[in-house]
Order: C-alpha cells, then sequence, then structure tokens
C-alpha cells in the first residue's frame, strides 16, 4: 500500500478547479458533472489526478469530486506542520462541510482508503458509503522485513530524492514490457513531490491503526482488491469481516494499481455498488 499513483491522460471538462482555506492550509479539489456526491482520496505521493478515468466514467451520473490532500499535489505543503491520517480526515471533513455535499460516497485508494476508514469513524454523517481500495485500517511495522522495508524507503527519499524512489517502485508497480509508458509518466510525476512533505507525510503513517474500531462503521463498504496487491485477499478478508456492512470483491490479473491497470472491470464494479447504494438507502442530505 506504500504508494499509489494513477495516471491516465484523458482529458475532462470540469465544474471547478478552485482552492479551500480549511483550518491553516489552502486544499485544492475539483469537482465535475451533478447529482449525488462521489469523494475520490489519492494515496502517498500521489494527487487528485490519480481519479481520472473514474471521474470521466462516474460524473455522468454523480458529482464528483477530487482534493489534493495536505502536503500533495496543488494543496499547502506546510514545513513545520503535522501530517498524518486523523489530520487529513478531519481536513476532509471540513472541506466536505464548507461545500455542503455531504453525506458522500468516498472511495479511497491505498493511503486515501486509510483516510476514508478515518473519516466515517469521526464524521459518520459526512459518509453515505465507503469503497476501500487496495488498502488496510492500520499500517503498524510488525515483522523484521516490514521494517527494514519502511526504513530502505525513508533512506531512499533522504539521500537520493524522490525521482530515485519514483524509478524503484515504478519497477515493482508496473513490471510488464507493455507498462514502459506508464512508468515513464510515474516517475516524471513522483520527482514532483516535496521531498519534505512526502517524508513526514511517511512516517506519520507508521503505526497507524483503526482496527480495533472496525465494528464502529455501520454504512455500506465495498473492499475492493487486486489479485496481485501488496496484501492478500484472505487479509482484506479478514478485516471485512469486522465490518457489520462490508463485502470484498477481487480483481485478478492486476496489482495495486488497480483503477489503472483495469480501469473498465473496476469502473464496473464501482458504478454497480454506488448504483446499489443509492437504490437501497435513503438520501439525507
Amino acid at each position: 500500500m506504500w504508494a499509489t499513483f494513477l495516471i491516465v491522460l484523458i482529458p475532462i471538462v470540469l465544474i471547478s478547479m478552485p482552492k479551500l482555506k480549511i483550518a491553516d492550509i489552502h486544499l485544492y479539489y475539483e469537482t465535475a458533472g451533478r447529482g449525488q456526491p462521489v469523494l475520490f482520496l489519492h494515496g502517498l505521493g500521489s494527487s487528485s489526478r490519480d481519479w481520472e478515468s473514474q471521474v470521466r466514467v462516474c460524473s455522468k451520473h454523480y458529482q464528483t469530486m477530487t482534493v489534493d490532500l495536505r502536503g500533495h499535489g496543488q494543496s499547502d505543503k506546510p514545513r513545520g506542520a503535522a501530517y498524518g491520517i486523523p489530520l487529513f480526515a478531519s481536513d476532509t471533513a471540513a472541506l466536505l462541510q464548507a461545500l455542503g455535499l455531504g453525506p458522500a460516497h468516498v472511495v479511497g485508494l491505498s493511503m486515501g482508503g486509510m483516510v476514508a476508514f478515518q473519516l466515517a469513524l469521526n464524521s459518520p454523517q459526512q459518509v453515505k458509503s465507503l469503497v476501500i481500495v487496495n488498502s488496510q485500517p492500520e499500517l503498524k511495522l510488525r515483522t523484521w522485513q516490514e521494517r527494514m522495508n519502511g526504513l530502505t524507503r525513508l533512506l531512499i527519499i533522504k539521500l537520493l530524492g524522490m525521482r530515485k524512489m519514483g524509478q524503484v517502485l515504478s519497477k515493482k508497480l508496473f513490471p510488464e514490457a507493455s507498462q514502459v509508458d506508464l512508468r515513464a509518466a510515474f516517475i516524471a510525476r513522483w520527482a514532483d513531490n516535496d521531498a519534505r512533505a512526502y517524508y513526514r507525510t511517511l512516517k506519520s503513517l507508521i503505526g497507524w491503526s483503526v482496527a480495533e474500531r472496525l465494528s464502529e462503521i455501520s454504512c455500506r463498504t465495498l473492499v475492493i482488491g487486486a489479485g496481485q496487491d501488496y496484501t492478500s485477499t484472505a487479509f482484506k478478508q479478514g478485516y471485512v469481516d469486522q465490518m457489520p456492512n462490508a463485502t470484498l470483491v477481487t480483481i485478478q490479473n492486476a496489482r495495486h494499481f488497480l483503477p489503472l491497470e483495469r480501469p473498465d472491470a473496476f469502473n464496473q464494479v464501482l458504478m454497480e455498488f454506488l448504483s446499489d447504494v443509492d437504490a437501497s438507502v435513503p438520501i439525507n442530505r
């Protein structure tokens, strides 16, 4: 789950592309379409650009909203300020409230899924449903291998920089010969990250957990996993079983960047879930 970054070069006509002052920062967000709100949350080192393929499809039926979390994309990257999942969730809740867009369907990929978990627990009135994509409800480094992976990531960033980090990640995330263009685009975008903000965000994720509170999430939840994701289908089923209203769908022949690798399959599962929730749950706005 360490990296989430989707690159889909598809032009989209947006209704708005502004920034809004939330607490101590300005958050960049984009909206498109009309209807019930669907909020997309990106992962570590990414931005609202992750979701271009999903926005293109979803905005035909819903009002979509993407946001650059603090320290990412075009949002502010304050030095000396805190980062972390609880703060990202607080920013997101404040943004939804300021725009009057809750309750929203919330779709989160990797770190964005972690933010979605926290948002559903801290501000349940803002969340109509959850779609958690290749994510998990905690990030605790319990094994020697997990600790070494985390330390290696931090050292590469500190010593070699963001472009080198992107090169290392791209080989794992896009290993196929046919994915050469995706690897190149990934590296270029990854190099744009603010190294300080990325480093501090990465450190803040280690030790975060809401695993003991999953039974409190009562809204409809869909967990979508890739057959070749970092975490197994069995792992995802384990935390799905702890949630009273959750189901798991696994899409095979894809890795961590499922919405990019298999956009048609992913979008179909997503749209069917959103339609089903809207057909079965009264709208309280």
